[in-house]
């Protein structure tokens, strides 16, 4: 599968960029992935406004060491904060509280308002810490340190392939949304919709089964035998510990300022 994306096509972050992120994407990828699995248990688990702000800070740090586009990184955050936009506005309406005013016979709270604006917080600074230090990987080189900190093999293939295979997937919905317009057919509320919907799912599970057997006979006709060659070896190095140190300290400040503001 390493041929599927070589070191200079694409990121999870940013598909077609080069893969130069800065002193982040110079660490160890499973360092990467271990300090950014322990940001997020510590931002998670955070409460209180001043440290959340603080460690939205400590992410927007990473994001300028990765030299990942500013404005584009920012507006796939806005993309996710589009998702939960509607249930941080109707926060401040169903948590009780100290009223702030009323809309259409419903009272909005302060204790609600602080609340939207927590997990608000919490939500950008997990996201973009996972953007940056895991989103920056290539796939293949993210399975490899998966597999490197021990993950489950079956897991591991099943993340490279559907990575892999999730766009050839989409070209071949694509291709029978083609072939329904040309005979004419044109969505609607009736049951002939939804049959010809459902149609069009069971013929991509068809088709994927076949595929899948056919890649599954060339992988054996290349000597594939369901375990994971890795392609570099992974060593950490000083600039490694000297990273982690600091996210470790970082992670610690953020735990400090949480019981200081209690």
């Amino acid at each position: 599968m390493a041929h599927a994306l070589t070191h200079s096509e694409k990121t999870l972050a940013e598909p077609g960029a080069l893969p130069d992120h800065g002193l982040i994407g110079l660490l160890d990828p499973r360092l990467r992935i271990v300090l950014a699995v322990l940001f997020a248990v510590v931002v998670v688990a955070l409460s209180t406004l001043p440290a959340l702000a603080l460690a939205l800070g400590c992410a927007l740090c990473l994001l300028a060491l990765s030299r990942l586009p500013v404005r584009r990184t920012l507006r796939r955050m806005a993309m996710m904060d589009g998702f939960i936009f509607f249930m941080l506005a109707m926060l401040p309406f169903t948590v009780p509280g100290d009223p702030i005013f009323s809309l259409w016979g419903l009272s909005a709270s302060w204790q609600g308002v602080a609340r939207a604006i927590e997990i608000g917080l919490t939500a950008n600074a997990v996201i973009l810490a996972l953007m940056v230090l895991v989103g920056t990987q290539e796939p293949v080189t993210l399975g490899h340190a998966l597999h490197g900190l021990r993950c489950p093999e079956t897991l591991v293939h099943l993340m490279m392939f559907t990575i892999r295979y999730i766009e050839v997937l989409r070209e071949e919905y694509l291709r029978l949304r083609a072939a329904m317009k040309v005979r004419g057919f044109r969505p609607g509320t009736n049951w002939h919709t939804y049959r010809s919907f459902g149609y069009l799912v069971g013929m991509m599970l068809v088709r994927a089964i076949e595929r899948s057997e056919r890649i599954l006979g060339a992988m054996k006709c290349r000597g594939f035998s369901g375990r994971i060659v890795l392609l570099q070896d992974f060593a950490l190095t000083p600039r490694d510990h000297a990273f982690a140190a600091a996210v470790v300290l970082a992670c610690a400040a953020l735990i400090g300022a949480e019981l200081a503001w209690r």
